[in-house]
C-alpha cells in the first residue's frame, strides 16, 4: 500500500523476529506466531486508512463480504493460545476475510495517489 513504507518495514521486522523465536525457543516449548489483521471495523487503523466520507457499507473487507471485528482477532488469538494450535509455530496468520488474495486493494486510487498526492487530499482524513 502506498505511503506505508514505515509500517511495512515494522511488520516485516515483527514477522522475522517471530520466525527466529520459533526456531530458537521452540526446543524450550515456546511457540511464536503473528496475527496479521485485515480491515477491522471501528479501529484507529481503519479510521486513518479509509478515505474521508467513505460509507462503511462500501468497504466490504474482501471475499468474506464484510469488515472484520475486534472479536475476529480475539478469536484467532484464543485459538493460537489453545491446545488446538499446539503444533503451529513460526506462522503469520492472516485474519483478513481473504483480502490478502486481492493484492493491491488500497483505499486510495493507484497510481494517481502516488503520482499526484495533492489531488487526493480531499480523501485523506487529517491527523490530530
Amino acid at each position: 500500500m502506498s505511503f506505508q513504507a514505515h509500517v511495512s518495514a515494522a511488520k516485516a521486522g515483527v514477522d522475522a523476529l517471530s520466525n527466529v523465536l520459533a526456531i530458537e525457543e521452540g526446543p524450550h516449548g515456546v511457540r511464536s506466531n503473528v496475527i496479521a489483521p485485515g480491515p477491522i471495523a471501528d479501529t484507529e487503523g481503519m479510521d486513518r486508512l479509509s478515505a474521508k466520507g467513505e460509507v462503511k457499507s462500501n468497504i466490504h473487507g474482501g471475499p468474506a463480504g464484510r469488515m472484520g471485528t475486534v472479536s475476529d482477532i480475539g478469536n484467532a488469538t484464543v485459538f493460537l493460545f489453545s491446545d488446538a494450535a499446539s503444533y503451529i509455530t513460526g506462522q503469520v496468520i492472516a485474519v483478513d476475510g481473504g483480502s490478502w488474495h486481492q493484492q493491491g486493494g488500497g483505499v486510495l486510487p493507484y497510481p494517481q495517489s502516488v503520482l499526484d498526492p495533492a489531488s487526493m487530499a480531499h480523501l485523506i482524513k487529517p491527523r490530530l
